[in-house]
């Protein structure tokens, strides 16, 4: 493990019932890193997710999380370490304004409500408005800063651009590198693309839950690309 990393996957196995879903999955991510994880539907990488939040306990194999082995561990202390989460399909308070989705999960420090407005200025006239009302890349953005406003060290964005529009998943790339580079390490499930190639620092692929390949994906191969990620 490399003294900067700030997670680390050791051969983790994870399962539903008795079917293993992850099979041995291993990865790294550095502070400040963006790391990109991929892999066709139903190969691993939402269960990866769930693993390293607490939502599924793995039976074997460790997940250090700045030091610390949290496998097993409840998901609201992994929470507190300074994990923060944006789920597939956002899943924001849809009962909530957006100042109450923001503020609702917010800690002390550097991410505050002035500092979201700043990165995401389309809420600024919007904190009163239910947040049900939101177009569905606001409603991304809006969970992106409700991660940032618990100050993690770690968010994990899980299928972070599916069903944006071109010009909206631009915004969220630009806005992940202008929180990357705050010091904040990035981990992303989401599907291959020359956006997702200049913006990771690299990149694992899993198959049927193990890590398969890993790498710089500026440099993946047409070969692994049709082996692991083709139809």
């Amino acid at each position: 493990m490399r003294p900067s990393n700030v997670l680390e996957l050791l051969d983790v196995y994870s399962s539903y019932g008795e079917i293993d879903v992850l099979r041995g999955i291993n990865l790294e991510i550095g502070r400040g890193e963006i790391i990109a994880l991929l892999g066709r539907n139903g190969m691993g990488k939402s269960t990866t997710i769930k693993s390293i939040c607490g939502m599924l306990n793995p039976h074997k194999g460790q997940i250090n999380f700045n030091g610390i082995n949290v496998a097993g561990m409840p998901s609201f202390k992994i929470a507190r370490m300074g994990l923060g989460l944006v789920p597939e399909g956002r899943r924001i308070f849809s009962n909530l304004t957006v100042a109450e989705n923001l503020t609702g999960s917010s800690r002390k420090g550097y991410w505050d409500l002035p500092r979201i407005l700043e990165l995401f200025p389309v809420f600024e006239d919007k904190l009163s408005q239910n947040s049900s009302t939101l177009s569905g890349g606001e409603q991304q953005m809006l969970s992106i800063g409700r991660a940032l406003m618990t100050n993690p060290s770690l968010i994990l964005l899980d299928e972070a651009t599916e069903g944006l529009s071109p010009l909206v998943s631009a915004q969220i790339w630009d806005v992940l590198s202008a929180i990357s580079n705050e010091g904040i390490s990035i981990l992303i499930v989401d599907k291959l693309s020359k956006a997702l190639k200049n913006l990771s620092n690299l990149g694992y692929i899993i198959e049927r839950g193990e890590t398969m390949w890993s790498g710089n994906l500026s440099t993946i191969s047409d070969v692994v690309v049709s082996k692991f990620l083709g139809v």
